[in-house]
């Protein structure tokens, strides 16, 4: 009684595809494997730059202990 079937699986893909259209969920898989890529690559970036970057004579690269404080305003429209 927990389980459902592929029968139920249909259905709820069917509704899916009739609320947002193949359009939109083509861009969305789109986009999303296209954030997953990214994050892939920026992954395998990361961990070669941070054994590149240990001897650098970049000033950026070398400080640390630093905080940088941000307030962050969000505008409210009336409508």
């Amino acid at each position: 009684m927990g389980g459902l079937s592929i029968w139920h699986w249909l259905i709820l893909l069917a509704v899916v595809v009739v609320v947002f259209g193949t359009k939109k969920l083509r861009n969305v898989g789109g986009d999303l494997a296209g954030a997953v890529k990214g994050f892939k690559d920026g992954m395998k970036d990361g961990s070669s730059e941070s054994t590149a970057t240990k001897g650098a004579t970049d000033p950026a690269a070398q400080v640390t202990g630093q905080t940088i404080d941000v307030e962050s305003h969000r505008e409210t429209t009336k409508s």
